[in-house]
């Protein structure tokens, strides 16, 4: 990435090229400027076809700007549309009832899930699914928050019948990723991607060549550019929750359709599996 595109926004990417950028690239430009909402809400292939350029010339545009390609600019967008327009609903006051506050937080974490709907890309998703689907081993790796996050997926994911599993303790998930092998799958969780323990976890699956998702809230954090497929939350930082303990609402809804769409794929076999699960638990009941 451009190191002088760093903590700049699109718009000010674009303002601080403007002058070099050609015929084709200004057009481009001036319709990101214009109608940032088309871009969030649309394909590569429909605004090539608007702007009559083709998808090559917009995929490059997004290159230039820093991007890893057009979904990622679809995220940062969102991600600054989501910054600068303060939702009603999300403004809390000292002042508000019990009521209003339990409206407000509900319609936040709405928002929040209709944002990161907005942006996870489908095939990076299919992808996903797919390799956990044909994983010798899933294990889920996340410290802090994040590690109740890993928890809560470990508990979805041991009703499908496959191997699966998570470690609490920082050391004993360094010693778990240390053993994992090609044909297994890491789940990376980390809303910044910039933790320290967490890029030790990557780079330790990395050298056994182990395929990795990660879930985390930053395009261009460490661990979504060294990651095998990212899929990513839109949360806002509010007075009285920060922007992680907004994402994880997200989070979760990641991880259970994850859960739900490898249980589809299963099929009889995956049914037959939860069965066994109910079973068991059932016997814990009086």
């Amino acid at each position: 990435m451009n190191q002088s595109f760093q903590n700049k926004n699109t718009q000010m990417r674009i303002r601080s090229i403007y002058s070099t950028l050609s015929e084709k690239e200004r057009l481009m430009a001036d319709f990101i400027l214009e109608h940032p909402e088309k871009i969030i809400h649309g394909t590569i292939n429909e605004i090539a076809e608007e702007l009559n350029l083709a998808d090559s010339t917009v995929f490059r545009f997004c290159k230039k700007l820093g991007y890893k390609g057009f979904q990622n600019l679809k995220i940062s967008l969102a991600t600054e549309s989501v910054n600068e327009m303060k939702d009603v609903h999300e403004k809390v006051s000292k002042s508000d009832d019990e009521k209003t506050i339990l409206e407000k937080v509900f319609h936040s974490n709405i928002k929040t899930l209709q944002d990161t709907l907005e942006v996870i890309d489908d095939e990076d998703f299919s992808r996903a699914v797919d390799l956990i689907l044909h994983a010798g081993k899933i294990e889920l790796f996340g410290f802090g928050g994040s590690n109740v996050i890993a928890m809560d997926g470990y508990h979805k994911f041991i009703r499908t019948g496959l191997t699966v599993s998570v470690q609490t303790d920082s050391h004993m998930q360094l010693i778990s990723a240390s053993q994992l092998k090609k044909g297994d799958v890491a789940i990376l969780i980390s809303h910044t991607g910039h933790s320290k323990d967490i890029l030790e976890i990557l780079e330790t699956v990395k050298e056994q060549q182990v395929p990795t998702i990660c879930i985390t809230g930053f395009t261009q954090s460490p661990l979504s550019q060294g990651s095998d497929i990212s899929l990513y939350t839109l949360s806002e930082e509010t007075d009285f929750r920060s922007e992680a303990l907004a994402s994880r609402i997200a989070q979760l809804s990641i991880l259970d359709a994850l859960y739900v769409n490898v249980m589809a794929s299963l099929d009889d076999k995956g049914q037959a599996s939860l069965q066994h699960v109910r079973k068991a638990i059932q016997k814990k009941r009086l």
